[in-house]
């Protein structure tokens, strides 16, 4: 056989080697940043390593809206990966995108992969199916606000960890008289201050049960009852009982630094209190309003879900669907949560966690779930599905800001969010039908 015949033969078999044993890419674009993009990862690292037939990509593309936006500018070029991660109030705007998704359980089913809608937590993905109960995204990063505190700055003020709103301004007054800068902050503010104070007493956020019933729906947020817990807050900010430090998570530091010995946002932080906290730290479930009920109803989630695109052939998902079996184990669940401080989205890695006596030596870390399963959730603690919400969410921030700075009282400042709202969904609604 001639030189020219070898070497034929060498890069026919080379190139039918490839064929053979290429692996199936899935891409997975997130907003994970920092130390949980670490952990994303690792997670996509260690799937990959169980077999060799696909090979799952994450790719972080920003904070959530930037994500959520790059993903839905990819599909309308063609260009879109099979999975992206979109945070929870883009629920109804993923449902509307007609011909987009292929809902998660109808994947699982269709590449013959085994699906226990059963095993999910029920507060966790009763807020991601439809009404008939198809689960439409996979839960991955769950979580719900609690109050975090400084335990060893309670403890020198001789306050108590509080369960009330009376008793968190109790608290914060004698950590201010102790000589620390605030009493307490929060971020996040409409999902922790509007979305589950209302939650977790009980108060409807709007019409047609939050929006699940359907997009005509018209918010109800402007009440007495959240006006009053609102400019409750703003009279704190006279000698620092509370003191406002951003929309999202930017009053971290003021918490982990010793600034405010008290602190609402989301349970997810767990990581970073381990991380900065100089301090011994803890949780608790949030702080009731005696004046608007005896007692707490159940707190709702944040986080994000993982959404599988239209458009791609049946053997991606079918490693998609494989991935999404991995993702929800329970070993991978147990160790995402006990990493991070999101909740196990299955019953099953809430018992690992249990088994493994995570919560025995890292008290209070089993406080989100506790708060999530606290009771059957009603039409009002169910959680929210409005359109257009992102944005929804901009203007309660600006109106709320409003009230912090003391150019707004609580009511003009919640009936000028749900006014603007409400031009929102009509919005979202005519462009949905």
């Amino acid at each position: 056989m001639s030189v020219k015949s070898i070497l034929c033969s060498t890069a026919v078999l080379a190139s039918f080697a490839t064929t053979t044993f290429a692996e199936t890419e899935v891409q997975w674009w997130h907003a994970m940043g920092g130390t949980n993009g670490e952990r994303v990862n690792k997670i996509a690292e260690d799937f990959n390593a169980t077999q060799d037939e696909y090979k799952v990509v994450p790719v972080y593309k920003g904070n959530y809206t930037e994500t959520m936006t790059a993903a839905i500018a990819a599909f309308r070029a063609k260009e879109h990966p099979q999975i992206v991660q979109v945070f929870e109030v883009g629920t109804a705007t993923m449902m509307a995108a007609k011909g987009a998704i292929v809902p998660v359980e109808q994947m699982m089913k269709d590449a013959g992969e085994p699906f226990d809608g059963d095993a999910f937590l029920p507060a966790v993905v009763s807020y991601y199916q439809t009404p008939e109960g198809e689960l439409l995204s996979m839960p991955f990063n769950s979580s719900t606000p609690v109050l975090w505190y400084n335990k060893d700055a309670l403890d020198a003020a001789g306050a108590k960890v509080p369960e009330t709103w009376d008793e968190v301004k109790e608290a914060a007054q004698k950590l201010v008289d102790n000589g620390m800068d605030c009493g307490v902050s929060f971020g996040w503010q409409s999902w922790v201050m509007i979305e589950n104070f209302s939650a977790w007493h009980n108060l409807e956020l709007g019409t047609k049960e939050n929006g699940f019933a359907g997009f005509d729906t018209e918010f109800t947020f402007n009440n007495e009852k959240v006006a009053a817990r609102l400019d409750d807050i703003a009279s704190m900010s006279e000698g620092n009982l509370f003191k406002y430090g951003g929309r999202r998570g930017d009053s971290l530091p003021m918490f982990t630094n010793g600034e405010c010995g008290m602190w609402l946002n989301s349970s997810a932080y767990y990581g970073s209190m381990v991380s900065q906290a100089k301090f011994n730290f803890g949780q608790t479930m949030l702080p009731l309003d005696t004046s608007v009920a005896d007692a707490p109803q159940n707190s709702i989630i944040g986080g994000a879900t993982l959404w599988v695109l239209g458009g791609h052939d049946a053997e991606e998902y079918k490693g998609t669907a494989k991935f999404m079996t991995y993702l929800s184990s329970p070993e991978v669940q147990a160790w995402w949560h006990q990493e991070t401080g999101y909740v196990p989205i299955t019953t099953a890695a809430y018992e690992l966690s249990k088994e493994q006596g995570f919560y025995d030596s890292n008290p209070g870390t089993d406080t989100a779930i506790k708060q999530l399963s606290l009771n059957t959730p009603t039409a009002n603690s169910r959680g929210l599905r409005f359109g257009n919400f992102v944005q929804v969410r901009d203007v309660i921030n600006e109106e709320m800001e409003a009230v912090w700075s003391g150019e707004k009282n609580a009511t003009d400042a919640l009936n000028a969010a749900a006014e603007r709202g409400n031009a929102l969904l009509r919005k979202f609604e005519r462009s949905a039908n």
